[in-house]
């Protein structure tokens, strides 16, 4: 485990593979009737909850200074809170996989975000490759998820709005990471802030019986809670052993994740338009990542 804790390469298998299994887990419950918020509450509850006891049982204490509140608010909004209704809300429609595929544009925007905020100066390697990157995604859109099953133009828009808050997330972490802040002390916070984000939407649209829909999946709620807690500590701490970049590399291995579970135990097929538009995004990012190991 200690390996796992301080090797890049492993904090990313194990992160994106836990992300990966959200994709299934997520399309199984919206099957059962768990509304998408709902089901996005849980993750953050369960993710919080456990990491904050982590965190105390570690011996950490944290101070609600204005940074951290602050930065538990944004990561909130734009890591968890709003991503994960987008992607639940849209699986029904689009399919685990080709939700999975949107992930491996995440790296690619982090670096377009990069630019513009002038955090990295913009190669041509890196240019190239974000052309690519948005050719492959656009073929990817244009076949509107699973094979004879084409979603409406609004869920496909709605897909590939997951990555953008995914990257804006990931650059914002980065930025305004509050000084000698612990990675758990951050995962807790800023799940329980998302939590609360959540629960104040299901209040304010009167879903509230909703919850009670988890009752129709116990297990697989508790699998989803137990992931998404574990996979949000080795999430955070890649943040601070990899960098922005290289963690936005979890959607390579999130949507490989996605990809086969949901072809194989799912039932979905897609297009080999599809296949083809994730081959040229992969192509397109591989590109963005020389670039930015060589900037």
């Amino acid at each position: 485990m200690s390996f796992i804790w301080n090797s890049a390469i492993g904090l990313l298998l194990v992160t994106g593979g836990l992300l990966g299994l959200s994709l299934p887990f997520g399309k199984l419950a919206g099957a059962a009737g768990v509304a998408a918020v709902v089901w996005s509450l849980l993750i953050s509850v369960g993710a919080g909850v456990v990491l904050l006891g982590a965190f105390v049982a570690l011996g950490g204490r944290t101070r609600l200074d204005i940074a951290r509140v602050r930065y538990f608010v944004v990561v909130a909004a734009l890591s968890y809170a709003i991503p994960n209704v987008l992607m639940f809300s849209a699986m029904p429609r689009l399919g685990a996989g080709y939700v999975g595929i949107m992930f491996t544009l995440t790296p690619m925007l982090t670096l377009v975000l990069s630019i513009l905020l002038r955090m990295r100066r913009p190669s041509g390697l890196g240019v190239a490759g974000i052309l690519v990157g948005f050719a492959g995604a656009l073929t990817v859109a244009l076949t509107r998820g699973e094979a004879g099953q084409p979603a409406s133009l609004g869920w496909v828009a709605m897909g590939l709005a997951i990555p953008f808050f995914l990257a804006a997330g990931n650059v914002y972490r980065t930025w305004d990471w509050p000084k000698g802040a612990d990675p758990l002390e951050l995962a807790a916070g800023s799940h329980l802030a998302s939590a609360l984000m959540l629960l104040g939407v299901i209040l304010a649209t009167g879903t509230l019986p909703d919850i009670g829909a988890l009752s129709n999946v116990p297990v697989l709620a508790f699998l989803q809670a137990a992931a998404a807690a574990a996979m949000f500590a080795f999430f955070f701490r890649l943040q601070a052993v990899g960098g922005p970049i290289y963690l936005s590399q979890i959607g390579y291995v999130g949507a490989a994740v996605g990809l086969f579970s949901g072809t194989v135990f799912l039932g979905e097929s897609y297009s080999a338009l599809t296949w083809l538009g994730a081959a040229v995004i992969v192509a397109g990012v591989t590109m963005t990542t020389k670039a930015q190991a060589a900037g």
